[in-house]
């Protein structure tokens, strides 16, 4: 079920601004404000999936990889 937000002391300029930006894309200020933090949210899971998936993936080549294998693959590509 969606939840109410209640912002408060708003100041006027910000308030002026955001009801502009959201006239001229044709939106409430109400629906604008949704969308605007449904991509902060969304921004914050996507943030969170990247760090994720680097974390896994370092820890896949630190344990798959050792030095000796690296190096044998650099003198091979080298023609050594």
């Amino acid at each position: 079920m969606p939840r109410v937000i209640q912002i408060r002391d708003v100041p006027d300029d910000v308030h002026d601004e955001l009801s502009a930006v959201a006239r001229d894309e044709g939106l409430s200020l109400t629906r604008f404000v949704r969308r605007e933090l449904e991509q902060v949210a969304a921004r914050r899971r996507r943030a969170e999936h990247n760090a994720r998936i680097l974390r896994d993936a370092q820890e896949q080549i630190a344990t798959r990889v050792d030095r000796k294998t690296i190096l044998e693959a650099l003198h091979e590509g080298r023609g050594e």
